[in-house]
């Protein structure tokens, strides 16, 4: 590879990561539906689900590293569409995340692509455990997110917990679910205060 190669592939590799910086200012839009006013943004979803996501690996016996890692990736694409409420989807043909993530990182190192696409393709394909437990990591998350804006005084948002909800498959995402809907948006600090 030559110098200008390199310099090719370094100027795409960084282009791929300022364009993953939109994803801290995107808003995960079905939250409006809800009237949500602010909702979180696409980055803050992605963070808080591949926590949850390595968190659900340990419990299912699964690869945390890479449930955390697929989970991290699985709405990149979000940069380039927007994050389209499932009301949307009916209404309009968006590109397959494979295609939108081979657009992304089409001048990145070469290595650099191959892993990312690779990354996306097994979230959308595989029926791995890893895969299983990310895909319920991104529905707990909703989930939990849901709670948090009905404390919040959000009624509608508990459409988004129920369905989410609905479609946990792991013993595990369905237990962390159960506990909390118990529990307040600051119940996190009582152990401490104990």
């Amino acid at each position: 590879m030559t110098d200008t190669d390199n310099a090719a592939n370094d100027t795409g590799t960084v282009g791929y990561m300022l364009e993953m910086g939109a994803l801290k200012r995107g808003k995960r839009s079905g939250w409006w539906i809800a009237g949500v006013k602010d909702p979180e943004t696409i980055a803050e979803h992605s963070w808080r689900t591949a926590v949850i996501g390595a968190v659900l690996a340990m419990m299912e016996g699964a690869d945390p590293a890479r449930v955390a890692l697929l989970a991290t990736f699985h709405d990149t694409q979000e940069t380039r569409i927007g994050d389209i409420p499932w009301i949307g989807r009916r209404y309009i043909d968006v590109a397959k995340n494979e295609q939108v993530t081979a657009d992304q990182v089409a001048d990145a190192h070469p290595s650099v692509a191959e892993g990312i696409k690779a990354i996306v393709h097994e979230y959308e394909n595989s029926d791995s455990l890893e895969v299983l437990v990310a895909h319920d990591a991104d529905k707990l998350e909703c989930m939990i997110q849901g709670l948090e804006y009905l404390q919040q005084g959000y009624p509608a948002a508990q459409e988004w917990v129920d369905s989410t909800r609905a479609k946990l498959k792991t013993p595990s995402a369905l237990q962390l679910a159960e506990a909390a809907q118990t529990m307040s948006l600051a119940e996190w600090q009582r152990t401490y205060l104990r």
